[in-house]
């Protein structure tokens, strides 16, 4: 088949508009969707300058530029300015370098007009609007969008205890929050624990928002809210720090926001006002920022997913959740809990754990902590018949870690240990099991998976196809 033939056809029949430059920012390459974005034929385009297309952007503005002098892709990109007929357009685009042989040849941009995902975005905002209004109905003690304080958090632990009364202290602090803590650790149950304890905001709105579930192409407008006329269909629309005025915005896994909206959160924090996507008028906002991560923050730092000016404005107040593996000592307290949560709940008489099971659970390391075990009680308590749970009630991988932990290899057993399967089986069954651990530790969200991997999420996705895995999604422990 022609190759040629068939780049053609496809670039014909895009949604997006396609524009290439070489090291000087000049065009090389045009293809313009029926929108007509850019407002300029092809014939005009090829051997102008990108600033002269584009004539209110400059060399700081430009994403084209940033890209040629950085080498980094910018990926879902939103960006306002004057199409080469002085036509006000809002895209969100996707930039990246064009590299032969290592050496910057250029720059490739795919673009396509913002409103065909506004909807998506007006959904979000709409759907937290009645969430919101759910929970103010659903719990008049508390009225504000949560559900949890101080007291919800079990354990006896030194590290618990200094957690919480820490916490405590700085409640009605108007420092910024850092929340750092692996996943299943509770850090939306601490966030909210906080807001509850705040005197000045516990009547006032409590909004979360989790920044890697959300494309940062809609992020900056559930943020920030839009503005009438920014886009073709815009409405005036509210973002979650204006629903939040007066309360607290939970940020979690702020690791996943893209860099250049780092620096507009950084400029919030900084100035306390805010403005609509497309907007010209600034707001003012009295909202208390908590953000969190489950990754090492410096790290995530020194790996450039978080810039270090926003790092350090956040980090003002840092609050480390510990794993369950370095709270064991809690381990029975948080089973007892749990045991009395689904007795009710599943309408069970079950009085608690035998010696022999309690102390196998103590020997597992519980990678998804303290949700982790929440969810393998009740999946127990599910199948429960006795007054007791018994070791044969654990789930098998539980079981299989504390087999292996404490198996004793005698001398009539080394023939049949030192049996070993096929390479390739043992391979595919180990790289299963990673794919199968890291879906469970992000409770189904392959992007965070992919991360956990280290691989791309298309291979992730790829293997996921390949070994038939079921992705399970669950509700997060608070």
């Amino acid at each position: 088949m022609d190759h040629k033939f068939l780049l053609e056809a496809i670039l014909t029949h895009l949604d997006e508009g396609i524009l290439v430059v070489d090291n000087d920012a000049n065009v090389t390459f045009y293809n313009e969707p029926a929108t007509s974005i850019a407002g300029i034929s092809k014939e005009e385009a090829i051997g102008k300058n990108i600033l002269e297309i584009f004539p209110d952007l400059d060399d700081e503005t430009s994403s084209f530029y940033h890209v040629l002098k950085t080498k980094e892709p910018m990926i879902d990109y939103v960006q306002t300015y004057s199409n080469y007929q002085g036509r006000q357009v809002t895209t969100v685009t996707s930039t990246i370098p064009l590299l032969k042989e290592g050496r910057l040849v250029g720059a490739l941009e795919m673009y396509r007009p913002f409103d065909c995902v506004k909807e998506l975005s007006e959904k979000v905002l709409a759907l937290q609007k009645e969430l919101f209004k759910k929970n103010t109905c659903k719990n008049e003690y508390k009225g504000n969008g949560t559900h949890y304080t101080f007291d919800d958090i079990i354990g006896e632990n030194i590290q618990i205890k200094e957690l919480k009364k820490k916490a405590t202290k700085i409640a009605d602090s108007l420092s910024p929050i850092l929340v750092y803590g692996e996943t299943g650790t509770g850090k939306e149950l601490l966030v909210q624990g906080i807001h509850n304890a705040s005197i000045k905001r516990r009547n006032k709105p409590f909004i979360a928002q989790n920044c890697a579930a959300i494309p940062n192409s809609l992020l900056e407008g559930i943020l920030f809210g839009t503005s009438l006329g920014s886009f073709t269909g815009a409405k005036d629309k509210p973002g979650l720090f204006e629903l939040a005025d007066g309360g607290t915005l939970f940020l979690d896994e702020i690791n996943s926001m893209d860099i250049e909206l780092q620096a507009k959160l950084l400029r919030v924090l900084q100035d306390g006002v805010i403005r609509r996507v497309g907007g010209k008028k600034t707001l003012e906002v009295d909202v208390r920022v908590i953000t969190s991560t489950n990754e090492d923050p410096v790290k995530v730092m020194q790996q450039k997913r978080l810039r270090k000016d926003l790092y350090y404005r956040l980090n003002v107040i840092a609050l480390d959740i510990p794993p369950l593996r370095e709270r064991m000592d809690d381990i029975e307290i948080l089973v007892k809990s749990f045991i009395e949560l689904y007795n009710k709940k599943l309408n069970k008489n079950v009085l608690g754990l035998t010696e022999e099971c309690m102390d196998a659970i103590k020997k597992y390391n519980w990678p998804g902590n303290v949700r982790e075990l929440k969810y393998t009680i009740e999946s127990i308590m599910n199948f429960a018949e006795g007054k007791r749970i018994e070791v044969d009630n654990l789930p098998s991988h539980i079981k299989h870690h504390n087999y292996n932990s404490n198996k004793i290899i005698d001398e009539d057993d080394k023939q049949t240990y030192h049996e070993l399967p096929p390479l390739k089986k043992a391979i595919s069954q180990y790289e299963k099991k990673l794919v199968i651990e890291a879906l469970e530790r992000s409770d189904g969200n392959c992007a965070e998976a992919a991360r956990m991997l280290k691989v791309p999420r298309q291979t992730l996705h790829n293997k996921v196809k390949k070994y038939d895995i079921k992705i399970k999604y669950k509700v997060e422990y608070m």
